[in-house]
């Protein structure tokens, strides 16, 4: 075989791979669309006063890990103690921080040590302290003070310590609106199958107007980095995660915001410390659970702007975050190697796994394959430029298009950005991110990859500029 022929064929592969990968997003698209059309002909602002109004709604706890959140920590519990919600427990795992984290709360909300009997239902590290307040007005808070185990360890501890049978999963840098709680939970209500977790659409809060925990203007970032942020994450939850709570194929359910019943997470031994993707594992985990004791089981989400979180404003932040997703996404898949196009397992066998894993997680590396291999062919071949370059326009059409439809749906259904300039702006950042963002990603993915193999655990600093109160 000549390098003529393996070229053809090489280029043959790459071409099915891509029309694959291609006719998937335009799938996603029209399961995302007719999702969120029905969503909107199903919920209304009347029906959500109703519920409020109701007796019948379940207790929740909210677990929010903090490692070295000083910066936030205070809005984001004044934001939390905010909810529009009936009943419900605040829980902050102070995970070891080492800076000002535990004692800026134990000032601002006048917290005293008290005598807690701690049993882990799911080991965790040693808990040092238990903290509550005696003001009325914060009487539905704890802080738990624990040796620093990370983020799957602390919520661990959370789920040990609340008393509540449905556990919400935030990450403590987030601000929720204040109905989030009664968005989230409605699929819990009245459902003929067991819910076993809920997951709502995440929200990027960087210079937005924040003023007491509470999101007051919807502002668009200045910088290029977060804008890209907020195209990817219109893509990632409305046209992708939309789609696969659709066909009931959710593996994923962000650990920013996510809802669960604690039974069946302590039946399966909670969060996994091993891993760098604890929420996507874990979800995984409870799926699979499900589905070998034959339970019939459902995986909710609601297409609301429920939360809103810091994005990395930094290169250098944003290449640690994107590596350690890949890292978490690897190691679930290869934990759960077992349902990949295993019939038993239903959706998640049969399409999920293997969307996930030809398409989530070996898609940054078969691009950069891509452009070795182009790279190779223009120095040892005279390969035809016209052609490469006519592939390139349809490639870059195709991002544009598919960014221009998620920004569609998002003006379509919640319409968060109101005013004409942050639309073009957007789509600005339309023309840019697949040249300039999406390439960083996926050589961060690359890299994740590389330190996979290597054993790389950690998680990374991931360094916050703050979402204190800002007043235009």
């Amino acid at each position: 075989m000549n390098i003529h022929q393996i070229t053809e064929i090489a280029s043959w592969l790459f071409l099915l791979y891509g029309i694959i990968i291609c006719s998937g997003y335009c799938f996603a698209a029209i399961f995302s669309f007719l999702e969120i059309r029905d969503y909107k002909r199903k919920n209304n602002f009347q029906a959500e006063f109703a519920l409020l109004q109701s007796s019948s709604l379940p207790t929740i706890s909210i677990l929010a890990p903090a490692y070295n959140e000083e910066a936030n920590v205070v809005e984001n519990v004044r934001s939390l103690l905010t909810l529009n919600y009936p009943s419900y427990e605040i829980v902050i795992i102070n995970d070891g921080s080492k800076d000002e984290t535990l004692q800026r709360l134990i000032d601002t909300f006048k917290l005293e040590l008290e005598e807690f009997l701690y049993h882990p239902f799911i080991p965790s590290k040693e808990v040092r302290g238990i903290y509550k307040s005696k003001n009325e007005s914060f009487k539905n808070l704890t802080i738990i003070d624990k040796v620093n185990g990370g983020k799957a360890d602390a919520l661990n501890t959370g789920i040990n310590v609340c008393d509540n049978d449905i556990i919400c999963c935030i990450d403590v840098d987030c601000i929720l609106e204040s109905d989030a709680l009664l968005k989230l939970v409605k699929p819990f209500l009245n459902n003929s199958k067991k819910v076993i977790a809920s997951g709502g659409i995440i929200r990027v809060a960087n210079s937005c107007t924040i003023e007491d925990g509470r999101i007051l203007e919807v502002k668009l970032p200045d910088t290029f980095l977060a804008r890209a942020q907020i195209i990817e994450y219109f893509r990632a939850f409305l046209m992708g995660r939309m789609a696969w709570s659709r066909l009931d194929g959710l593996l994923l359910i962000s650990g920013a915001f996510g809802m669960f019943d604690k039974e069946t997470v302590i039946a399966v031994g909670g969060y996994n410390h091993e891993t760098v993707g604890e929420d996507m594992e874990l979800l995984v985990r409870m799926r699979k659970k499900m589905r070998e004791d034959k339970v019939p089981y459902t995986v909710g989400f609601v297409p609301n702007p429920l939360c809103w979180t810091e994005v990395p404003q930094k290169w250098g932040v944003l290449h640690r975050q994107r590596n350690r997703w890949t890292r978490g996404t690897a190691e679930t898949l290869m934990l759960h190697k077992k349902m990949l196009f295993n019939p038993k397992y239903g959706v998640l066998g049969l399409l999920s796994t293997p969307y996930w894993f030809f398409f989530e997680w070996l898609a940054p590396i078969i691009e950069f394959l891509g452009l070795v291999y182009l790279i190779l062919i223009t120095i040892f071949t005279t390969p035809n430029y016209w052609v490469y370059l006519i592939f390139f326009g349809v490639v870059y059409t195709f991002a544009i298009l598919f960014s221009i439809t998620a920004l569609f749906f998002e003006e379509f259904s919640f319409q968060q950005y109101k005013r004409p300039k942050y639309i073009i702006k957007l789509l600005g950042t339309i023309l840019l991110e697949p040249l300039i963002y999406h390439p960083f990603v996926m050589w961060a993915s690359v890299k994740g990859n590389w330190d996979l193999i290597h054993g790389k655990k950690t998680w990374g600093a991931m360094a916050r500029t703050g979402l204190g109160s800002k007043k235009s």
